[in-house]
């Protein structure tokens, strides 16, 4: 019988990053189960992490590098070997840098994953400034918003883990499904369920009931993308009642008098008629918040999807500091790293061996617009001043840049490559990038390298993407599976499991760090790091990726801990120590060194300094007339626990729990459009159709519909697996987007319903 044993390492099949027991017979995984020994995650684990053995082990996994025989579309492959497939990659990259130049490669990937930090970095060190992704609908509009407002690219985070001995005694979910969802960020819902116990209120503001919600003092059922009238409102309130945190304010803020005075047309009459919500619901929510100490804010991905994401999530930074819930035990809080370990910046791993710093008139035009000659940069404004101040910030992720002088190269590279259109978006917009490879404006991109990605099935406007796909002179994709969008690739590389990785993953934003462990090898999969390290040593990229191999960049990372990976991957996780306050003794990592209510370095970008909000541009109020053909609003990004945006569809375990696409509609909404509880409809906008499965839900509003995305059918016939069928973006096309940095509106469009 086999040898049986366990192995703790640390699962990858979201954000969630939980710390798990490999069962092993032998060298093969039978079995995953969650680890109680660990700080974060408890013992949790999901249905995903769960998966991860039939994700390994699955017969439709890529195990060897493929080259297309013939036309796109036609599903015929030959298997080469890595070798053959690194060396043509390189030829062409090489041929296509010397005869165009380097823009005319683009690199592309989904949601940030462990390689994402490696992936810009090899963009930039090739030289092309194409490098494009899905930040602008995730993450990036929350942590661009702390930026200017506390001076850290990290967000602050709901202190529920209660290190200080408090929990929060009030806590808002502000578009957060937390509970449902499973974890987020390292914060699972176990944890999230403890402090709701101990908590002496619960609001909840979402268009849709949630778990949380249903037990909750406070329910405010926001229309669908109006949240930051809503967040106005409030810091109107509670600046009127007299109820912000007055030694906080006057201590550690600038721009008080001017937020006072910007807010006060921001009345709760006024957000009742934006929202929807009962104007004494808005005031008794907002006294509440500023009435609990301490107060919490755990907010979700469903404020980066709007017309003035930046701008709402400003207005949350905005509501956290005049109530001084900031940093405090019990509110929202600033993790503090291990000590010692060379953490990564967002896009360029700041602080590594050959750290890039190629002089930016190297750096060519990119398709959106970006010129290295533009303005000065985003954060060169931001931190230039206060250099000194914050590189030794413990709580910023600069804090590992060690010259100033290479600071600001960085800072430029990647912030005066800016778009005119989107100031604030720090890599090519999305949408204009796939909209500029299908018409070759301003030039025509001839290679892109897709890694970690099903664009036709996870970005908007997938038609024009099928057409940009068709383009494309060279096409590699990196994937585990044959997707519909890896059938117009050239070159198929595999990809590795994270059970075929090792790697140090993070939690709770750099607190904890985790070891991962290869545990065995399936096939001949590979990390992708380890293929860029490679690729990068064919193309004389070695300066950027001076590592033999990745397992050489970890122990590069934990050189300063006095450990090497495997002495790490022994000891299983290192754990920050916890600091409430920093900012009494070290100030905000701002311009001012205080939280800056009014951002003058947002007025000199042409943003506005003091939040505002702008209506959906399709919506009831903005479209009236279009209202009367698609009276209903549509959520079109209903996130799905049992998978991980559009993971998963082979994985039978996940499938069984979600078989069908998805559609919540109201009982009476049916019952108005004739339609029946597990009826296939059709929801269609101004742009197109998609087919889903009704599910009744009287927890939404009756003029509102929410519908799940990320659905393909890898069962269905290749190539197209009918990703066009019940595919959620085929219903928007151009779009009006964040003027500041590029967001969607994806929660709050107009349709219709009808059965099938």
């Amino acid at each position: 019988m086999p040898e049986q044993k366990i192995i703790k390492s640390t699962c990858r099949m979201c954000h969630g990053v939980c710390r798990v027991n490999v069962h092993m017979e032998g060298n093969r995984v039978v079995k995953i189960t969650g680890d109680k020994d660990s700080p974060t995650s408890r013992g949790y684990l999901c249905s995903k992490g769960a998966a991860s053995v039939d994700l390994l082990y699955h017969p439709d996994r890529i195990l060897h590098p493929l080259r297309r025989k013939g036309r796109r579309g036609e599903n015929q492959w030959e298997r080469i070997s890595w070798e053959e497939a690194l060396d043509e990659m390189a030829e062409k990259l090489q041929a296509i840098k010397r005869e165009s130049g380097p823009e005319y490669f683009a690199l592309t990937q989904g949601t940030s994953r462990p390689y994402s930090d490696f992936a810009s970095r090899f963009a930039y060190a090739f030289g092309t400034p194409n490098y494009s992704g899905i930040a602008h609908v995730c993450y990036l509009p929350r942590l661009m918003a702390n930026a200017f407002t506390m001076g850290t690219l990290q967000i602050p985070v709901a202190d529920m883990y209660g290190f200080g001995g408090v929990t929060p005694s009030c806590i808002i979910f502000w578009g957060s499904n937390i509970t449902e969802l499973g974890a987020v960020h390292g914060m699972c819902s176990k944890t999230v369920v403890q402090a709701l116990k101990k908590a002496q209120k619960i609001i909840v503001i979402d268009p849709r009931r949630t778990g949380v919600a249903a037990k909750a003092d406070y329910w405010l059922q926001v229309r669908p993308g109006t949240d930051g009238a809503l967040a106005l409102a409030m810091i109107h309130i509670i600046i009127r009642e007299g109820m912000i945190d007055q030694n906080f304010v006057k201590k550690h803020t600038t721009g008080f008098q001017a937020l006072a005075e910007h807010v006060k047309p921001f009345t709760p009459s006024w957000a009742a008629s934006v929202t929807n919500v009962f104007e004494q619901d808005i005031v008794s929510v907002a006294k509440t918040y500023a009435a609990c100490t301490p107060a919490s804010i755990q907010w979700g991905n469903a404020i980066d999807m709007s017309l003035c994401s930046f701008q709402t999530a400003r207005s949350l930074m905005i509501l956290r500091a005049i109530t001084g819930n900031i940093d405090i035990p019990g509110g929202d809080i600033f993790w503090v790293p291990p000590k010692n370990v060379k953490f990564k910046s967002p896009y360029l791993s700041a602080e590594m061996p050959g750290n890039l710093l190629l002089p930016l008139e190297k750096y060519r035009r990119s398709v959106d617009g970006k010129k290295a000659n533009t303005s000065l940069s985003l954060l060169e404004k931001l931190c230039l001043k206060n250099f000194e101040k914050i590189k030794n910030r413990y709580y910023t992720k600069f804090v590992q840049i060690s010259e100033k002088q290479g600071a600001v190269a960085r800072m430029k590279l990647l912030y005066k490559l800016k778009s005119p259109h989107y100031p604030l978006l720090p890599i090519v917009h999305p949408p204009t990038f796939w909209r500029s490879i299908a018409n070759g404006d301003p030039y025509q991109i001839r290679a892109l390298w897709i890694m970690g990605s099903n664009p036709l099935v996870n970005m908007t406007n997938p038609i024009m993407v099928s057409k940009a796909l068709e383009k494309l002179e060279y096409t590699v994709v990196s994937d585990l599976f044959m997707t519909p969008t890896a059938q117009y690739a050239d070159l198929f590389l595999p990809a590795s499991t994270w059970l075929e990785q090792d790697d140090i993953a993070n939690q709770l934003k750099l607190w904890c760090i985790l070891a991962r462990k290869k545990v065995t090898q399936v096939g001949e999969g590979r990390d992708d790091r380890d293929v860029m390290i490679q690729l990068a040593n064919r193309l004389g990229l070695t300066k950027a990726f001076p590592w033999k191999d990745y397992r050489a960049f970890l122990d590069d990372m934990l050189a300063n801990t006095g450990m090497d990976f495997q002495q790490f991957s022994q000891e299983g996780f290192l754990v920050g120590k916890m600091e409430y306050r920093k900012h009494k003794n070290n100030g905000f990592s701002t311009p001012s060194g205080k939280v800056e209510l009014y951002s003058k370095s947002l007025k000199k970008m042409g943003v506005s300094p003091l939040p505002v909000y702008r209506e959906p541009s399709v919506s009831i109020q903005s479209t009236p007339e279009l209202a009367k053909d698609f009276p209903y609003t549509l959520i079109a990004a209903w996130k799905i626990r049992h998978f991980f945006h559009s993971e998963g569809r082979q994985l039978p375990s996940l499938r069984k729990r979600n078989p069908d696409p998805l559609v919540e509609i109201h009982p009476r909404t049916a019952e108005t459009n004739n339609i029946h509880e597990g009826d296939w409809v059709w929801l269609e906008t101004r742009n197109g159709r998609a087919k889903f499965r009704t599910k009744y839900f009287d927890g939404i509003d009756e003029k509102v519909l929410n519908a799940q995305f990320g659905w393909w059918f890898p069962e269905d016939k290749a190539p197209e697996y009918s990703w066009k069928k019940s595919n959620i973006n085929v219903l928007f096309g151009e779009t009006e987007c964040d003027p500041d940095i590029g967001s969607e509106s994806l929660r709050s469009t107009l349709c219709r319903v009808y059965r099938v």
